[in-house]
């Protein structure tokens, strides 16, 4: 049961209830149909014993007899299911409906015209509904006293029930249809905000929204204001991290700096050990500089927006101001509209070190291609350089792992451009290329 939905769960349990509500109401709707019939019955039954009595009169020898007998035939057929029975006078007298057969009627002490009614065994094993009447003949009758009795086979009031219930059968189902449905769709209406708050959340989690809002109904409301407070609360922690942390890598930054000056001073001095202190400085300052972009991505703001042609056009002004990149022919390839959802800088900061990798290396041309796919946008840079074995791609983009060893550089810019890949939520691969080498950066268009 736990792992069935909310919906399902309300369905479910409504339609429970909807068909126990229904059935109890059926059998309660027989019980009072019961009830009725049986006064009806019992109405009836008086009345066939006025008739019975209507007819009691004084044969010729001065013995009670019945002269007329009532109208329906089931008293006149054996065991026909209607019957009357007389006691007066230490005779017993009785329809023909009855046989051989008396009906068993208690010693009930009677008041003078009061009825009784009983349930006694009948006739072939029948059950009997009985109506019993004390009566004082008249004056002209000789004011004897006599008990009547009119009775009817009970299963004719069963089955009046049962056609009842076989009736009300196909009415009580679509009636329990028509109110599932409709708690169905009752439930579906009231379940509508949750799918709200499901849209509102991936809006959350696109960078569509900054928080769930209050245009909620009431009931999910204090929930949205406690996720949007902890969403408050988490971009504060975050921002609190981004500080401290760029405090960290600035506070590092400087004291490289003043080292790496240290180094060159003892370069100008021909001191051996400057070059050996220059790169060790130089990498702890890849390091920090790392950092810092991992953080800054990670404080990627919900709007963030970067065009693609522009961040690739800007670096290129810049790479072709230095010597290597202006020794290289620079091709462009970028499909117009491609919008991506980060920080230009972080995209600048990616890109910047595949473009480095590619103008050390190209021996020529350098190729930058972007293109929407099925991932998202994928953004290609091509060298025509030498290219590298396939078996050593795999760990170009591992920390400090370098391709050349005796060119200048760290080995940490593809790491870098992999992690901040990794954070926008795409991924850096490299490819060989004929000739060269193609570092595919794949990253989620902007919604």
């Amino acid at each position: 049961m736990r792992r069935l939905s909310l919906r399902l769960r309300l369905v479910v349990a409504g339609a429970a209830a909807v068909t126990l509500t229904i059935a109890t109401a059926s059998f309660g709707l027989a019980a009072l149909f019961s009830a009725h019939v049986e006064r009806r019955a019992v109405a009836e039954l008086s009345v066939q014993l006025d008739q019975v009595l209507a007819g009691i009169e004084r044969d010729g020898d001065g013995k009670l007899i019945l002269s007329t007998t009532p109208a329906d035939p089931r008293f006149q057929r054996p065991y026909g299911g209607l019957y009357w029975q007389i006691s007066a006078e230490g005779r017993l007298m009785r329809s023909r409906s009855l046989w051989d057969v008396e009906i068993p009627l208690p010693p009930d002490d009677l008041k003078d015209g009061a009825e009784h009614i009983h349930a006694l065994p009948g006739p072939a094993n029948t059950a009997l509904l009985v109506v019993e009447r004390s009566v004082t003949l008249p004056a002209r009758l000789g004011a004897a006293s006599m008990r009547a009795a009119v009775a009817m086979d009970r299963a004719e009031l069963t089955q009046a029930r049962s056609d009842f219930l076989r009736d009300l059968a196909p009415w009580s189902a679509g009636l329990a249809f028509v109110l599932v449905m409709a708690g169905w769709g009752q439930i579906a209406v009231g379940l509508r905000p949750l799918s709200d708050i499901r849209a509102r959340i991936a809006a959350l989690r696109a960078g569509r929204a900054r928080r769930l809002g209050e245009e909620l109904p009431r009931e999910p409301l204090p929930l949205a204001a406690e996720v949007d407070a902890l969403l408050d609360a988490r971009e504060t922690e975050l921002a609190r991290a981004r500080t401290r942390a760029g405090d960290l890598a600035h506070g590092l930054k400087t004291p490289l700096q003043a080292l790496l000056g240290e180094a060159g001073r003892l370069r100008a001095a021909g001191r051996p050990e400057a070059a050996a202190i220059e790169e060790i400085a130089s990498a702890m300052r890849a390091h920090v500089e790392r950092e810092l972009a991992r953080t800054r991505v990670a404080m990627k703001g919900p709007q963030a927006r970067a065009d693609v042609a522009q961040v690739v056009a800007g670096l290129i002004r810049v790479i072709r101001r230095t010597e290597t990149g202006a020794a290289r022919d620079w091709v462009t390839e970028i499909a117009p509209g491609l919008v991506l959802a980060a920080e230009p800088e972080d995209l600048a900061e990616a890109l910047g070190a595949l473009v480095e990798n590619a103008a050390r290396h190209a021996r020529t041309r350098v190729l930058v291609r972007a293109k929407p796919s099925a991932e998202g946008t994928r953004i290609s840079v091509i060298d025509d350089g030498p290219g590298i074995p396939p078996d050593r791609i795999a760990t170009l983009i591992e920390r400090g792992t370098r391709a050349d060893l005796l060119g200048p550089g760290t080995g940490l810019g593809l790491a870098i451009a992999h992690d901040i890949a990794e954070a926008l939520g795409g991924q850096l691969t490299l490819h060989p290329a004929d000739p060269g080498l193609e570092a595919r950066l794949t990253l989620p268009a902007a919604p």
